[in-house]
């Protein structure tokens, strides 16, 4: 008689299945951490260095990064401004233009229509909030010394004062790199640029965000600046502007930027032709 083999019950199924879930949920959080690792250590990136210490972020968090600081400048603020500013950004919205928040919250800096900031239109207009940013800033009593707490809470009446704080050393180095104070403090690793670039663009933001003009020559854009500081600030803006408006390269003085995929685009090299200490010249193709 043959012996009987034990029967197998549902318990079975369920622990093979338990068993194909949970390889199921790490493949996938493979997958998914996998891809944020290549996004962040070979995606595009760019970097922002000062005094030794550098910080990172994705294109369009630098762009927005490099709209507030501009216009701190064209504004005649100092970098500390920019440095409330850009920590405030970076607590309220991560430096992203978003259509959604608390309550009616928008923008870079989270700010409400129904507390008179302006429409939602007005305040998804980067150049918009910032300046409106800025105008509630300069009323702050004493906020040149202020500490960033105090001053952002009073400017921005959050819930969550106490975390701008945490930012300070980020807006630091991005408004020392995008002001001009830390010539070479910006570098872009992007993907190539989809045909030429916009041409109409890069002057009206220039005008808008520097209030300086742009002459085309021999199929370059060339902007004088008042002053070598404000030459690199303009220099960094173009680099991180680039993922926006299609430039392919800057040189200033003796230093080029190139827009690239490799390591190259992290640093400024020497320049082929090189230019004039106050002129930047933008590359379109």
């Amino acid at each position: 008689m043959a012996e009987e083999r034990p029967r197998r019950g549902p318990g079975r199924w369920v622990a093979r299945g338990l068993v194909l879930t949970f390889v199921l949920v790490a493949g996938l959080g493979a997958w998914f951490g996998g891809r944020s690792l290549f996004e962040s250590v070979l995606g595009p990136r760019c970097q922002a260095t000062a005094a030794g210490s550098s910080v990172d972020f994705d294109p369009e968090q630098m762009s927005n990064a490099a709209t507030i600081t501009a216009i701190a400048l064209r504004r005649g603020l100092p970098a500390r401004a920019a440095t409330i500013a850009l920590a405030t950004a970076i607590q309220e919205s991560k430096l992203r233009n978003i259509r959604y928040g608390d309550r009616d919250s928008v923008g870079l800096f989270q700010q409400r229509p129904s507390q008179g900031w302006g429409t939602v239109e007005q305040i998804l207009d980067p150049e918009y909030s910032t300046n409106k940013f800025y105008d509630a800033l300069v009323k702050v009593d004493g906020w040149e010394t202020g500490t960033i707490t105090v001053v952002a809470q009073k400017v921005q009446r959050s819930a969550y004062p106490e975390a701008y704080a945490d930012h300070e050393q980020e807006g630091r180095i991005l408004a020392s790199s995008l002001a001009g104070h830390s010539p070479r403090g910006v570098g872009c690793r992007l993907d190539g640029a989809e045909g030429e670039a916009d041409v109409a663009l890069i002057g009206r933001l220039l005008e808008a965000e520097y209030s300086l003009g742009v002459r085309a020559v021999e199929g370059t854009l060339s902007v004088q600046a008042p002053s070598e500081q404000l030459a690199w600030s303009i220099a960094s803006w173009s680099v991180a502007k680039a993922v926006d408006t299609g430039i392919t390269g800057v040189t200033i003085g003796d230093r080029s930027w190139t827009r690239s995929r490799d390591s190259s685009a992290w640093e400024w090299q020497v320049a082929d032709t090189p230019v004039g200490p106050l002129e930047v010249q933008l590359h379109l193709t």
